[in-house]
């Protein structure tokens, strides 16, 4: 067999190992193993395995990642999320549908200090389920809005996916941070418009809340302002050159741990609690980075993603179609994976091809306005039946709500995340236009 056909073979083994709910790490650490020395031989292999966990995390910029895990935990236990939805629904709870838009809002600045989906979904969980309850929300738009906002965690900067792809991509991960504000507040607003028609044709499933007097509403304003001086200080310090990403990151820690401490939510139940969850979350992801680094050089040695981007290039197509297929592909990817599990799993294919092709715009602008595409259509992927991990999240914590109910409760959100990938394909600068403004 020639290197290409192992490569395309042992791809196929690895989406069967998934298939069968292998761990993403271990299965791609097996094939990789098993690939590389298919075609090099063991002893190289064997090489590489004394190398290449010490040549991948002994690098600093990795450091960002358990950092900004951590100060995500640190905002769940300072109670952040609920400063955040309290704010929200003072300001849009009147409304019909207002507690489901105050969750997407108080989701989308979590996810500006907690850069995790899972971990943002379950928090607004936690705290909006309950007040959803209170007046009357049926089961599907309740489950479905917080999983929809949970995806605003990996969207809204800092992003542990887009860290990764920075990485992976060779990408600045700063103006990787500043390209994704806009389609972040795009999505924010995209759901709260899908909430308002939801609403409007479904009127009962959401009764409206007693209007607040200003004075309560100003007053949940001077609640939440900790969070918005500790992302000012996190996001802006690195864009006006104060700290780098992962300097940033360490003062995040810092300022979400003090605040914590602050309000008494901080001891050494809580400390030890965080540290766990954070190691453990970190753990978990360099183990799927180690797999994949393994995968990348299999398949350098191959050279299949060379042999499919000089492919597609000799195609009669326009780029936009090429990108199209890839993107339909992470769709249907989303559907059985993970998003991290895909980034690292796919970037290595898909980016020499999206590299290869001229959409009018600079190496760097195209492999940056790739990346929040990619993001964007695999944060779809958390929402898609019949994984959706956020969904399944959601309705571990709601679990009178029917599985069917909670997938049929995503249906408005997801068109929202076509038109939104629709208008960012079409439209570039809408990407790129924070990126230009910033640097």
């Amino acid at each position: 067999m020639s290197p290409v056909e192992i490569g395309g073979l042992a791809f196929f083994i690895l989406c069967l190992l998934l298939a069968i709910r292998v761990p993403i790490g271990v299965a791609m650490l097996a094939v990789g193993i098993g690939g590389y020395a298919a075609i090099v031989g063991w002893t190289p292999m064997l090489n590489v395995l004394k190398t290449i966990a010490y040549e991948r995390f002994s690098s600093y910029t990795f450091s960002i990642v358990p950092l900004f895990l951590l100060m995500g935990e640190f905002a769940t236990v300072g109670g952040i999320s609920g400063a955040l939805f309290e704010s929200a629904n003072a300001w849009l709870g009147h409304r019909r549908g207002g507690i489901a838009m105050a969750a997407i809002g108080g989701s989308a600045g979590f996810g500006a200090i907690a850069g995790s989906s899972l971990a943002t979904a379950a928090t607004m969980a936690q705290v909006a389920l309950p007040e959803m309850r209170r007046y009357g929300y049926s089961g599907a738009l309740a489950t479905g809005a917080l999983a929809a906002g949970g995806t605003l965690g990996i969207l809204i900067p800092p992003s542990i996916v887009l860290v990764i792809y920075a990485i992976l991509a060779e990408q600045n991960i700063a103006k990787l941070f500043a390209a994704a504000f806009i389609p972040g507040i795009l999505a924010t607003i995209g759901y709260m418009i899908a909430i308002a028609i939801y609403v409007k044709l479904y009127p009962d499933d959401a009764q409206v809340a007693q209007r607040q007097p200003y004075s309560v509403r100003l007053k949940s304003l001077l609640e939440i302002w900790p969070v918005i001086v500790i992302f000012l200080l996190v996001i802006g310090g690195i864009y006006q050159g104060v700290f780098t990403p992962t300097e940033a990151a360490a003062v995040g820690v810092f300022s979400t741990g003090l605040l914590a401490l602050l309000r008494r939510k901080l001891n050494w139940h809580t400390l030890s609690s965080s540290l766990l969850n954070t190691a453990r979350a970190s753990g978990m992801i360099f183990l799927i980075v180690l797999g994949a680094d393994l995968i990348n050089r299999f398949l350098a040695v191959t050279r299949l993603p060379q042999y499919l981007a000089d492919s597609i290039s000799n195609w009669q197509v326009a780029p936009l179609v090429i990108l199209s297929v890839i993107l339909l592909i992470y769709l249907l990817l989303g559907c059985v994976m993970d998003s991290l599990s895909m980034i690292l799993l796919t970037i290595p294919i898909f980016f020499p091809i999206i590299m290869g092709l001229d959409f009018g715009m600079t190496p760097e602008e195209t492999a940056i306005w790739f990346g929040i595409l990619a993001l964007v259509v695999v944060e779809v992927g958390l929402i898609t039946p019949p994984v959706g991990l956020n969904v399944y999240i959601i309705n571990s914590i709601a679990k009178d709500v029917p599985m069917m109910d909670s997938f049929r409760g995503v249906l408005p959100f997801l068109i929202s995340d076509f038109v939104r990938i629709i208008i960012l394909v079409v439209f570039p600068p809408i990407t790129l236009a924070a990126l230009w403004w910033f640097f």
